[in-house]
């Protein structure tokens, strides 16, 4: 990372953190299908946003400098950053009241980053990289082809990162223009405090957005005869992309419904060794993994679906639905819409009955129920009750429901690992590699693994 740069300092903050920032490679088409979603749902977000954006030099933002006309009138400020060239501060859009340009110099760090940070107090969301150098690059060069140069950084829809990365550019901003950055610093105070009683816009639509810009990137990429010979890494990073979507969405769920931000990782790992003790094949254990991470895209209260051709199969949840359209994930999809089905079939959203409902959604309701509960009572008596009494009563809650609404095999065999936990079993929680790879639930290399891993908060 250079020196100075917002994404250096962003990750430095966070070396020692409990949860580390997670990068990944983007490539430039990925970044721009991306960037428009993110900004486009400013349109019909429900509070104008503070926008913070770096375009690298003033051509790239020339090019989207019509777009930013229309978005400006949705917003209570935006800031260009940028290397200047001509027409950067003739354009239109530039002279808006509320758009602000930042001529970074030269040698300015930020001039080698792509930055966008949109904070309002009901919508949140970044993305921070900095272009790969010719080093990273690495025999074969830079490529010929602008939409294939490639990114290295991150994003995320979490309000507190958001806030903190935010807080890093308007004080880079200050280094250029300080009558700014107190003015930012004045719209930063007034949107965090109104964002606890704002209503928050729909995550749900604003990833159904995400994945739909990707997907469309794509094809117009696979159109092209020149990518046809890069066409299995493009499919890789799209599949890489629309994954992080859902696992943040389902992270940031986890996070206000519970106040835990490990949550789904440690559904994830309680589902997987759940499996392992049932003896599952491999294939399944990625799957129950996967599920695990994004369960948190159906709330635990659904109603049954009627009315639809495709009930029982298919609820009213827009997380699921764009999960299901998407053929590497249907299954996903499948296991984690029954994961609300009862063993004695009075559960949702088809009203399946024992075996009838899919073995990873009767483990993962299970786990899901009992760090829900867990969780819940670490809240209203850490105090007066040890870890083991807690995961007892925990365990206690599902077995008093066996038979009804759990299976009891799975219950019986939740209380073995209940009992390995309270004899000191540790499970290994990292983040997942959302970021590289088909697969988002890869392993963590042994390198990362000691510099990652944590262990499950009960």
């Amino acid at each position: 990372m250079l020196e100075g740069s917002i994404l250096q300092l962003l990750s430095d903050a966070h070396k020692s953190s409990p949860r580390p920032l997670r990068f990944g490679v983007y490539y430039k088409n990925t970044l721009v299908a991306l960037c428009h979603a993110l900004e486009d749902s400013i349109l019909t977000s429900n509070a104008a946003p503070l926008t913070i954006t770096a375009f690298q030099r003033g051509k790239w933002y020339l090019q989207e400098a019509d777009r930013y006309g229309e978005i400006a009138q949705k917003s209570r400020q935006i800031v260009i950053v940028a290397s200047p060239d001509t027409g950067f501060a003739e354009h239109p859009t530039s002279k808006l009241a509320n758009v602000a340009l930042i001529s970074l110099e030269p040698n300015d760090p930020v001039g080698q980053e792509w930055h966008l940070m949109i904070l309002s107090p009901s919508y949140t969301a970044m993305v921070l990289c900095q272009e790969l150098s010719e080093t990273d690059y690495g025999p074969e060069g830079v490529p010929e082809s602008d939409l294939e140069r490639k990114f290295y950084g991150f994003w995320t829809f979490e309000p507190a990162l958001v806030l903190e990365t935010v807080e890093l550019a308007i004080a880079h901003i200050g280094k250029y223009d300080p009558e700014l950055q107190q003015t930012l610093t004045a719209q930063v105070k007034e949107i965090t405090a109104q964002a606890a009683s704002a209503e928050q816009d729909n995550l749900g639509e604003i990833v159904s957005r995400v994945v739909n810009y990707l997907q469309t990137s794509q094809h117009d990429l696979i159109a092209d005869e020149m990518q046809a010979s890069h066409q299995e890494e493009l499919d890789i990073n799209l599949f890489s992309n629309e994954l992080q979507a859902f696992v943040r969405m389902a992270q940031l769920m986890e996070l206000a419904n519970t106040g835990n931000p490990m949550a789904t990782a440690e559904v994830a790992a309680l589902a997987e060794v759940m499996g392992q003790l049932l003896d599952l094949p491999a294939w399944q254990l990625k799957r129950l993994r996967l599920a695990g991470l994004l369960h948190g895209l159906v709330p635990l209260g659904v109603k049954a679906v009627t009315g639809l051709d495709e009930a029982p199969c298919c609820h009213l949840q827009p997380g699921i639905e764009v999960l299901r359209a998407m053929p590497r994930l249907q299954a996903i999809a499948h296991i984690i819409t029954h994961q609300t089905e009862w063993w004695n079939g009075n559960g949702s959203p088809g009203a399946f009955a024992g075996e009838d409902i899919p073995l990873e959604s009767r483990i993962l309701g299970l786990v899901a129920h009992f760090e829900a509960r867990v969780i819940q009572l670490l809240k209203e008596g850490s105090e007066n009750f040890s870890r083991e009494e807690i995961l007892s009563k925990a365990l206690a809650d599902c077995q008093a429901q066996a038979g009804e609404r759990w299976e009891p095999k799975l219950v019986e065999t939740l209380s073995l690992l209940v009992m390995s936990l309270q004899q000191g079993l540790n499970l290994p929680i990292a983040p997942p590699r959302v970021t590289s790879g088909m697969w988002l639930v890869e392993p963590l290399l042994p390198a990362e693994a000691k510099n990652y891993q944590q262990t499950i908060s009960f």
